[in-house]
């Protein structure tokens, strides 16, 4: 199976880099992709930057140049829950794109899609369920994903009320362009930045979480 894998920053993708494998490298629409084999499938991996553009311009190389059958995502996430600690693990079931509005063009809610019954962008049902077999103490989640880090406290509130327990600056940008293209997409996340945290949590927790997310989504590539 062609897998894609991808992360958005640089110290998240160590985790990756650092896991034994021989790869190959080449250059494609400005960013380098990782070519190497991983649990019997061939894994294409790469770094996208930050954001919801960046991120669904990556996945959209993955599938079209290399033929990716699944899109698979693994990095650090910030909590919009009091009740959630650094290095807990979390699969995203759904993604609310928050910074979608086209509310005063009749669209009933925020985030909201013509294509969705609600404002949240569904991951595969089946892979959700395959982390939840595979990996220990990995709950199911929805993530808020817009373009920006959330620190303010009033914000992580209201994006908690629109149903949602954890913030990044991707997953949206990369389940959108999956559901689109037909592919099946799993999102695996790390606790970096509690609900009371800030940039300064991030920073100092960025590395262990990722590797903690990227030994998990292991976990899952191993029983696909």
């Amino acid at each position: 199976m062609k897998i894609g894998l991808l992360i958005a920053i640089s110290r998240e993708l160590e985790a990756f880099l650092n896991s034994g494998e021989e790869r190959t490298e080449e250059t494609a629409a400005g960013r380098t992709v990782y070519h190497t084999r991983m649990e019997g499938h061939d894994v294409y991996a790469i770094q996208s930057g930050c954001g919801e553009i960046d991120a669904a311009s990556a996945a959209m190389l993955l599938i079209v140049k290399y033929g990716c059958e699944i899109i698979l995502n693994f990095g650090v996430t910030g909590a919009l829950e009091e009740d959630l600690n650094v290095e807990d693990l979390f699969v995203v079931e759904k993604a609310c794109h928050y910074d979608f509005d086209v509310t005063p063009l009749g669209q009933p809610k925020v985030g909201q899609y013509d294509e969705y019954p609600d404002e949240f962008i569904p991951l595969d049902a089946e892979l959700v369920k395959l982390a939840e077999e595979k990996v220990p103490g990995i709950r199911r989640i929805a993530a808020a994903s817009g373009d920006k880090f959330v620190e303010d406290r009033a914000e992580k509130i209201r994006l908690r009320n629109m149903g949602c327990g954890i913030c990044d600056m991707e997953i949206a940008g990369i389940a959108r362009v999956c559901e689109r293209s037909g592919v099946r997409c799993l999102s695996v996340k790390c606790i970096s930045d509690t609900f009371d945290g800030n940039g300064g949590d991030f920073n100092t927790n960025v590395r262990r979480s990722a590797e903690m997310a990227f030994a998990a989504l292991r976990q899952v590539i191993r029983a696909l």
